[in-house]
């Protein structure tokens, strides 16, 4: 198993929408090879919390480091990140496997052959012909999971992965998640699952009004 080392550092970081504090005063420290799991009510912070780990969104003040970067100032994103945060966006013309491909080429670091694999891996065929405007709600979850580890990245977020999803689906999106952190990847998590929270995670984070209220460490048991 790959040593943990520290990835993601949160200093004082806060943010204020057109005047309304949506993070306030956020300090972690994240460490490769873990799960972190995020539970809060709606609008508690946890999917703002997610944009700026991302870089989609500027803290007001504080700062975002990734593997020693700052986000705003060393650079724009994280390097290797995999995202889904609300529900997937895709083309509805085309078919899953054009889609992935047409993301992959942004970044040209993988081709057909991971596109496919990792479609087969959440589930659904590389060679369904149908669009993405015909998928269901649990199909279209999968591609966007599909979507979100297909670059093989080193900071993995999901925001309520399991949205739609049946029982084997959830088990799929379990199995995927384990195999990230034994290789040393490091993955965030928000769901209002708490059983499945729990199992997962190795910390947990509980947020409220854009604070970070309580911290658990999940005991595991021994296999």
């Amino acid at each position: 198993m790959t040593t943990a080392k520290s990835y993601i550092q949160i200093q004082n970081m806060s943010k204020k929408i057109q005047g309304a504090t949506v993070l306030d005063s956020i300090n972690l420290e994240l460490q490769s090879g873990k799960i972190y799991g995020f539970q809060g009510k709606n609008g508690s912070g946890k999917t703002m919390l997610f944009r700026a780990i991302c870089g989609l969104i500027l803290p007001s003040a504080g700062e975002v480091r990734i593997d020693g970067e700052r986000l705003g100032a060393d650079l724009s994103f994280p390097r290797s990140v995999g995202i889904l945060i609300e529900y997937p966006g895709f083309l509805p013309q085309y078919t899953g496997l054009k889609n992935l491909m047409l993301l992959a080429s942004l970044k040209e670091e993988i081709g057909e052959d991971e596109v496919r694999t990792s479609i087969a891996r959440v589930g659904l065929d590389p060679d369904d012909k149908r669009k993405f405007k015909k998928y269901s709600l649990g199909m279209k979850q999968r591609l966007g999971l599909a979507q979100t580890i297909m670059e093989d990245p080193d900071l993995v977020i999901l925001d309520e992965p399991t949205n739609a999803l049946d029982d084997k689906g959830v088990e799929m999106v379990r199995d995927i998640l384990l195999d990230l952190k034994q290789r040393g990847k490091t993955v965030l998590v928000a769901s209002h699952d708490k059983e499945e929270l729990d199992f997962l995670v190795d910390e947990k984070f509980t947020m409220e009004n854009g604070r970070i209220t309580k911290h658990e460490v999940m005991k595991k048991e021994s296999v």
